[in-house]
């Protein structure tokens, strides 16, 4: 697979501006995994976005908590149509400001932005600033309890009320656990899918252990960052083996067919 990526649509720094699997995409050119895999690759995680797409249908709804500038948030909206509702949560205001001008530019005005954090209650937290200009994991941004600067509204799930829900995603940097109590009438009321990141060994027992309590049957997903078949054809992985370590949950009177992973039983359990 000797392809190579094209030349970008526009240089905006510290911005660029890319057609992409999943449409336009306009992302911090210095960032060093969401923005190099969108320039290099043309995608970012396609496996995750494949897999969420399979899960729900046209017409139904979904969260994505922990939205960035939206490369799970663009698939999904597609996915879902204009007849269903898509809510993209991004608290930072730079990233929810790129979240909002990606759904713009592609004509996906039925995805409604939340442009607040998920907890498990009302109330403030302290976001970090962001420099673009400079390398850095802009897909790795820690919120902070509120200290007076940078302020963030914090808001919970079952505060949105919703009337339906197929589908929660959460990728929070450590706060799941928080997003979860915060959801708990929610997912009691709708049993949607859940589909949690879980990448800190130190905090994953109480997050396994608040999955299984909501009697809920878990499976790990390791989605790694290259993918062979790239919208770009590159064949040079420039990621190596790095994947993402996530749960993908569905309750247990539900008959799913379980795609793939190893099932977590025990708030133990590690991959």
């Amino acid at each position: 697979m000797p392809g190579r990526a094209p030349p970008p649509i526009a240089e905006l720094p510290p911005l660029r501006l890319r057609r992409c699997r999943h449409g336009l995409m306009l992302f911090p050119a210095a960032d060093i995994y969401i923005g190099r895999s969108l320039d290099l690759y043309g995608e970012y995680s396609e496996s995750e976005a494949s897999l969420l797409c399979r899960v729900v249908e046209p017409g139904q709804t979904a969260l994505d908590i922990g939205a960035n500038i939206g490369t799970l948030t663009l698939p999904l909206a597609r996915r879902l149509g204009a007849r269903g509702r898509l809510i993209a949560v991004e608290p930072h205001p730079a990233l929810s400001q790129l979240l909002r001008t990606n759904l713009a530019i592609n004509q996906l005005d039925h995805a409604e932005i939340v442009a607040a954090a998920m907890g498990a209650a009302p109330g403030r937290m302290t976001a970090p600033a962001l420099d673009f200009g400079q390398k850095g994991n802009f897909g790795q941004v820690e919120l902070r309890p509120f200290d007076g600067g940078g302020q963030i509204e914090t808001r919970t799930v079952d505060g949105l009320d919703l009337p339906s829900c197929q589908l929660i995603k959460i990728d929070v940097e450590g706060m799941e656990l928080d997003v979860l109590n915060g959801a708990a009438a929610t997912i009691a009321r709708h049993r949607p899918l859940l589909y949690v990141e879980n990448d800190r060994r130190a905090r994953s027992p109480a997050l396994i252990d608040a999955l299984l309590s909501l009697d809920y049957r878990l499976f790990w997903d390791r989605p790694p960052l290259y993918n062979r078949d790239n919208f770009y054809g590159v064949g040079d992985n420039v990621f190596g083996t790095i994947a993402s370590r996530n749960m993908f949950c569905f309750p247990r009177e539900q008959e799913r067919r379980v795609i793939g992973g190893i099932e977590a039983t025990s708030p133990e359990a590690w991959i």
